[in-house]
């Protein structure tokens, strides 16, 4: 395995940068800010698209730069470039003076922390191009193996590695070291003419590891053939106000879309979420807690340090159905008398932090998933989705579904095309009448967008009853 001895050897380069000297170039732009920070990074990153029985696609990419941000009360100054250099620094920081000077409420460095999420090796580097391309020869070979009516195959596989090291005038440099791996499998079946599609996808913040294990990348095909072949035998979906069961782990993307995004410090400072002003109210069932952490290890949402410096913690949102907080960055915790949570996210050096979740999950409770199917008389049990949409004021929020099942007295039917749920975030909650005690966290594919970035994200949550949620059909 390739060790690196020094991280930051990508970042500070002889004649170009040295630490001293990022330190005091951020000492001098930003001493009439309230807040701020240079946030260097280097970047490699690689993927490989394997279809039609051959590579389709082997893209690589290195990148280094930085971003430098100067905060005065509410206004921001930011600017970046792919060069680290002190020139370049210094000349960025020429657009800080347009600021505005510093209100006063110079905001306190980030606590220090001395854990370290993730190893030096880099992913990219470990295995060689030939063994790449060998996985997704043998993917490609084993699926279409499994049964005769796969009639496509297509396989994906990326990794990124990064070092990012962020620079502040009143503490010590803070560095991160970040993987992010993804392995993707998607079939489509054929029978009597009808065409259908599966998929599935492994990944998280880990080295290429145990995605070139033969179990994790079979499970892979068997996952992504089992549900193209359950949507050959589907029909319409059924439409009208029912009881929805959610399947646990990926399924909480709904709670990360309809829940998530409203408890985002910024929407609640400028009072557009549904929840702004709700801390200490009940805003969803007794037995419901929603907690965002982005310290557990492995986990596509997790950083030892968000991309302000502020090293990351379990957030505790919602508490037995009550609003306990927000999700922070430093400049809406600074502006709303709170501490930041951690959740000061970017999607690289060329782009200002703002509030982002990380991994957001419910708690699990103590009901038997069996128990709860057993409840549905009529309804649908949702067990996979695909793409969601949610308005931040109202909270309304609609997603499809790309795995569902008919219910009827208490036992699963036929599975169900087209079916997607419709509701509001502010309500959904309190619709929840029964909590499974199989609380799973997703396979870590999880891409969250926001404001034009996208950072990695993490989801889950138990098995769900849900009471009068609108199912959106064509039967």
């Amino acid at each position: 395995m390739t060790r690196l001895p020094d991280p930051r050897a990508l970042l500070y380069r002889p004649g170009a940068l040295d630490p001293d000297e990022a330190r005091a170039l951020v000492r001098r732009t930003l001493r009439s800010c309230d807040d701020g920070e240079l946030y260097l990074q280097y970047v490699a990153s690689e993927a490989f698209g394997f279809d039609d029985g051959r590579l389709k696609t082997a893209d690589y990419a290195r990148d280094a730069g930085f971003g430098l941000r100067g905060v005065s009360g509410e206004m921001t100054g930011f600017a970046h470039a792919n060069e680290i250099s002190a020139a370049a620094i210094a000349r960025a920081g020429e657009t800080l003076a347009l600021l505005d000077p510093a209100t006063g409420g110079h905001a306190a460095p980030p606590r220090r922390s001395n854990r370290h999420l993730y190893t030096d090796a880099s992913p990219l580097d470990a295995i060689a191009f030939a063994e790449k391309v060998a996985l997704l020869e043998a993917i490609d070979a084993a699926a279409r193996a499994r049964d005769p009516r796969v009639a496509q195959v297509s396989v994906g596989l990326s990794a990124s590695w990064s070092v990012v090291e962020i620079v502040r005038g009143d503490a010590d440099p803070v560095l991160d070291v970040r993987p992010l791996v993804r392995l993707n499998v998607a079939i489509v079946a054929e029978h009597n003419g009808r065409r259908e599609t599966g998929s599935f996808g492994i990944g998280g913040r880990r080295l290429y590891g145990d995605l070139f294990e033969p179990a994790t990348w079979n499970r892979a095909i068997d996952s992504a053939l089992a549900q193209a072949l359950t949507n050959l035998e589907s029909i319409a979906a059924p439409a009208g106000e029912m009881t929805v069961l959610l399947g646990p782990g990926w399924p909480g993307v709904l709670l990360h879309e309809a829940v998530g995004h409203g408890l985002e410090g910024d929407f609640n400072r400028k009072g557009t979420s549904a929840f702004s002003g709700r801390i200490g109210e009940r805003v969803a069932a007794p037995g419901v807690t929603v907690i965002d952490d982005g310290s557990i290890p492995g986990r596509r949402g997790s950083l030892t340090i968000d991309d302000e410096g502020t090293p990351t913690q379990e957030n505790i949102l919602i508490e037995d159905g009550i609003l306990k907080g927000y999700i922070q960055d430093r400049l809406n915790a600074r502006l709303m008398g709170v501490a930041p949570t951690g959740n000061g996210r970017r999607e690289s050096y060329a782009h200002a932090p703002m509030p982002r979740m990380t991994n957001t999950f419910m708690k699990g409770g103590g009901d038997d998933p069996a128990d709860l199917l057993a409840r549905v008389k009529n309804g649908i049990f949702a067990k996979s989705f695909g793409g969601g949409q949610v308005d931040i004021t109202s909270g309304k929020f609609v997603f499809s579904c790309t795995e569902a099942y008919r219910v009827e007295n208490g036992r699963l039917g036929a599975p169900i095309k087209g079916a997607t749920l419709i509701g509001d975030g502010p309500s959904v909650l309190t619709r929840v009448i029964g909590i499974g005690n199989d609380m799973a966290m997703d396979e870590g594919i999880g891409v969250c967008g926001k404001g034009g970035q996208s950072v990695p994200a993490g989801v889950g949550q138990p098995t769900l009853l849900i009471d009068g949620l609108t199912v959106g059909g064509t039967g």
